[in-house]
C-alpha cells in the first residue's frame, strides 16, 4: 500500500471516472444500488435498532461496491453476491473487523446526531430514531435548520474516518483503528483534491437540478420535473458509489490487471 499526495485536479477527475466506471457496466452497477437499498430499507423498518442497524453493515457492504468496481475494470462479470464480498471474500478474521468497524460507524453517528439535539431539543434525534414527527415549532424558529447544518459540519470528520477504512481492513490487513488512522491521514493529505471533488458533486448534484426545475418552470411543465428528476438522482448516485473507488484508485496508487480510460486517470505521484 502507498499513500499518495495527488494535485487538486484529481478530485475532478475521479468524479469523470466514475461516470467512466457506471458507463463500462451500468446494469450491473443499478442493480448492486438497489439491492443495496433495498437491504437498508428492510433493516431499517425495526423498531428502534432500525436507526442503527444497517450503519453496521455499511462498511462490509461498501467493500462490495469497490470490489464490483474493480471487477468492471477488469472487464470481469459482476454478479450481485459481490456485494457481500467483504464478509464472504475475505475470512473471518475480515468479517469481524468489518462489523467493529460497523460498530464504530454507529458510536460515530450517535455522537453526530446527539450534537443535533443540541440546536433543536432532540428533534432530529427523535425522528432518526423513532420516526418521531418534527415539530413545526423547529421548522418555524429554524432550530432543525441548524441541527441539520450541524450534523452535516459534524460528519465531515466521520466521513474522512470511513472514507477509505472499509477498504483498507479488507484488502490491506489492516486493523479498525489503524484503518480509521490511515483513512484520514489520505484525506488530509489529499484534502485539495477532496475540496474539488466535494466541488464538482455539489455542481452535478444541486445546481444541474435546479436549474432543469427552473426550465420546466419557464416553460410551464413543473409538474413532470420529478420525472426527470427521480431518475437523475438515481444515476448520480451510481456514478457517486463508483468514483469512491476512483479516489481510492487515486490516492493509494492502486494499479489494476485491466484497461481503464487513459484520459481520466487520477496521475500518480
Amino acid at each position: 500500500m502507498q499513500l499518495l499526495e495527488v494535485p487538486p485536479k484529481s478530485g475532478y477527475v475521479w468524479l469523470r471516472q466514475g461516470i467512466w466506471l457506471f458507463r463500462k457496466n451500468p446494469l450491473a452497477v443499478l442493480t448492486l444500488l438497489f439491492a443495496y437499498l433495498f437491504g437498508v430499507m428492510v433493516l431499517s423498518i425495526l423498531p428502534v435498532v432500525g436507526a442503527f442497524l444497517p450503519l453496521l453493515f455499511i462498511p462490509g457492504l461498501s467493500v462490495g461496491f469497490m470490489a464490483a468496481c474493480r471487477d468492471i475494470i477488469r472487464s470481469k462479470p459482476v454478479l450481485p453476491q459481490v456485494l457481500l464480498d467483504g464478509f464472504r471474500g475475505h475470512g473471518k478474521e475480515v468479517s469481524r473487523r468489518l462489523l467493529i468497524l460497523g460498530g464504530y460507524y454507529i458510536a460515530a453517528m450517535t455522537v453526530v446526531f446527539l450534537l443535533s439535539a443540541l440546536f433543536d431539543g432532540g428533534d432530529l434525534l427523535n425522528k432518526m430514531l423513532f420516526g418521531a414527527r418534527i415539530s413545526e415549532e423547529s421548522l418555524v424558529d429554524g432550530s432543525m435548520g441548524q441541527a441539520m447544518l450541524a450534523v452535516a459540519v459534524a460528519y465531515v470528520p466521520v466521513a474522512m474516518m470511513f472514507w477509505f477504512a472499509p477498504v483498507l481492513v479488507a484488502w490491506h490487513d489492516i486493523t479498525p483503528v489503524k484503518a480509521l488512522f490511515f483513512s484520514w491521514t489520505a484525506c488530509v493529505r489529499n484534502w485539495r483534491a477532496f475540496i474539488v471533488y466535494g466541488l464538482c458533486t455539489a455542481v452535478v448534484a444541486t445546481v444541474l437540478p435546479v436549474l432543469v426545475a427552473l426550465a420546466m418552470a419557464a416553460m410551464g411543465i413543473h409538474q413532470y420535473a420529478m420525472l426527470i428528476l427521480m431518475p437523475y438522482s438515481i444515476l448520480f448516485t451510481a456514478v457517486l458509489y463508483c468514483s469512491f473507488y476512483a479516489s481510492y484508485r487515486g490516492c493509494f496508487g492502486v494499479q489494476e490487471i485491466g484497461a481503464i480510460d487513459p484520459n481520466v486517470t487520477p496521475p500518480q505521484a
